[in-house]
């Protein structure tokens, strides 16, 4: 079986080889809570457009944060930042902060919470 064919879990392409040995996208805005919204319905015509492009895309129809694209895209972080980078370079997506974010002691409830589980 080459690098390039599928099994049940996916593609067995290395993540590094997805982003082509990139380790960061070249504007730093994509934070776990970030927003990211498609702009566009279709990559056609794009040159370099890897098949994760289009399925970050269509993840994105709706606003979704960054942590949840990696995760529904089953993507590790860093390839999902590198590969909206690419997408907010073609003006594919729109990048938003969220309004508010969750305080200090919010998130210290919740990982006290997930450790008495």
């Amino acid at each position: 079986m080459t690098d390039s064919e599928w099994v049940d879990d996916g593609p067995l392409v290395r993540p590094y080889a997805l982003v082509r040995g990139r380790t960061r996208a070249r504007q730093d805005v994509f934070d776990l809570v970030a927003f990211v919204v498609a702009l566009v319905d279709t990559l056609h015509g794009w040159m370099q457009i890897e098949p994760e492009h289009t399925k970050l895309l269509d993840l994105c129809r709706h606003p979704t944060s960054v942590s949840e694209l990696s995760a529904d895209a089953n993507l590790p972080i860093g390839v999902v930042r590198v590969l909206l980078g690419d997408l907010l370079d073609m003006g594919a997506i729109r990048v938003r902060e969220p309004i508010e974010r969750p305080s200090a002691q919010l998130i210290r409830d919740v990982l006290t919470g997930l450790r008495d589980l």
